[in-house]
């Protein structure tokens, strides 16, 4: 099969990575050549972990790298059987970004985004054939997770839903097809019990290392929810948070005033080096 990805970062260098090693010939498409490097660069070091783990050799890692090929525009993705955008949480640069993909696309081509937390159905209404159209929501870090949701837009057909479902399956991961509600599955319940914890914080019930810690020990969390919070990318959490408190209106969802702050202060978590926790 021969895939698109749209957006080098983080997600969607990842998704091209498990797809390349599935046996799939990738596009990895940026506008950024810095990103573009940085994402090939990623999946490099990516893959030599997964060789020093004896998870892959280095046969396996060579054949998946030659199936990546950069790219700085759309003009190849005609060929494409299926394409996934993974660029900013943002829905008008999303829509924007469907747009130009439209003019180009075959009508058979399977469309999706992986979205963590906007609506997939009013993204696929940037597009002509919205029933080609569905959510592909792969979990960070995408070589590790089993999870793919796969997310049903009110215009999404079977067929659509049936072939991303299978694609999901054929790379390695584990599928679940749910309603395009606010937050899908995952993170209509994780994004409070993360935005809780920085509540916590805020108000001084504990130290960092101790809410994380807590949560650990206490729960049986196999990671504490501000260092959670630090791997997904605070303006990641930010954003998903805002959306579900836009959608839903429910005090549940409020979102606290110190992740804004570091948000705004550039504190990212891991891809800034630091959040509620130091990564230098």
């Amino acid at each position: 099969m021969k895939l698109a990805v749209i957006g080098a970062g983080t997600m969607g260098a990842g998704i091209a990575q498990v797809a390349a090693l599935a046996g799939h010939d990738v596009w990895l498409q940026d506008q950024s050549s810095e990103a573009r490097e940085r994402g090939l660069s990623n999946i490099e070091a990516s893959l030599s972990r997964l060789v020093k783990k004896e998870t892959i050799s280095a046969d396996e890692q060579a054949t998946a790298l030659s199936r990546i090929t950069l790219v700085g525009d759309i003009s190849h993705f005609e060929a494409a059987e299926i394409i996934i955008e993974a660029v900013f949480e943002n829905v008008d640069i999303k829509r924007e970004v469907w747009l130009q993909v439209d003019k180009i696309v075959d009508a058979k081509t399977v469309l999706a985004t992986n979205t963590s937390s906007l609506s997939v159905t009013e993204i696929a209404s940037s597009v002509s054939r919205p029933e080609r159209f569905c959510g592909l929501h792969f979990f960070n870090p995408v070589a590790m997770m089993p999870l793919v949701e796969v997310v049903r837009a009110l215009q999404s057909s079977d067929e659509t839903i049936d072939k991303a479902r299978d694609f999901a399956h054929g790379v390695g991961k584990i599928p679940i097809v749910c309603a395009d509600k606010p937050g899908f599955i995952v993170n209509r319940l994780l994004i409070p019990y993360l935005n809780d914890a920085v509540h916590a914080l805020t108000e001084g019930v504990a130290s960092a290392e101790d809410i994380d810690k807590a949560m650990k020990l206490g729960a049986n969390m196999p990671i504490g929810p501000l260092a959670l919070c630090d791997l997904v990318g605070l303006d990641v959490a930010l954003a998903a948070s805002e959306s579900l408190f836009k959608e839903f209106g429910d005090p549940k969802f409020r979102i606290s005033p110190l992740l804004r702050q570091m948000v705004r202060a550039g504190k990212l978590g891991r891809k800034s080096d630091e959040g509620f926790f130091s990564y230098e």
